[in-house]
């Protein structure tokens, strides 16, 4: 019986590691159009952390993509008016990296062009373009790119807008964080060292 028990407790501690792999803070957008996950960089370690924060203390949920143009960006997270994003809690430095660009799918953070490009810390767009957008490149921090739901992020942007590019009925955002690990990201092409 003993033999029975030391095996068992050899078997289970082998296992173990499996259980405790590395996870991965993924972003999750639920909307009513869909859902969209996109992976953090680690490369921009403040955007990062203001995002996880922000989404565990559920501020987006009551916020909207306020801003969607197609062949351009879905952007939302806080309010985007004439004097500025007023409504973002605190601005980040930006964290530029020749490694991140705007392409397709790329994750970015807003600011409303003040001269040291800080970020709105609640402001956040997805790049709609195929084609990405190399002219926001070293003006605006990505901090993300989506792995699922990009024909979601087509949808929004494709919904009627009025004059300022606000939807005609208003998407809202349902923001939280799960957890990936490496294999479960490889799929989507992110390889995690």
């Amino acid at each position: 019986m003993l033999k029975i028990l030391l095996a068992l407790a050899a078997s289970a501690a082998i296992a173990m590691p499996a259980l405790n792999a590395d996870k991965y803070p993924v972003g999750r957008i639920r909307t009513d159009k869909g859902e969209i996950l996109f992976y953090l960089y680690p490369q921009t370690p403040n955007h990062q952390a203001s995002f996880i924060k922000l989404a565990n203390a559920h501020y987006f949920d009551s916020l909207t993509f306020n801003r969607v143009i197609k062949n351009f960006v879905a952007q939302g997270g806080c309010p985007d008016t004439p004097e500025g994003f007023a409504g973002s809690p605190y601005n980040l430095a930006p964290e530029f990296n020749d490694s991140l660009r705007h392409v397709y799918g790329a994750v970015g953070a807003g600011h409303d062009g003040n001269p040291q490009k800080l970020s709105a810390g609640c402001q956040l767009y997805i790049v709609a373009n195929k084609n990405g957008l190399p002219r926001l490149d070293g003006n605006y921090t990505v901090y993300g790119q989506v792995i699922k739901g990009m024909d979601v992020v087509e949808a929004i942007v494709s919904v009627p807008t009025d004059s300022t590019d606000a939807p005609l009925v208003p998407i809202t955002l349902h923001v939280d964080i799960v957890k990936m690990t490496s294999a479960q990201l490889a799929p989507y092409g992110i390889q995690v060292k």
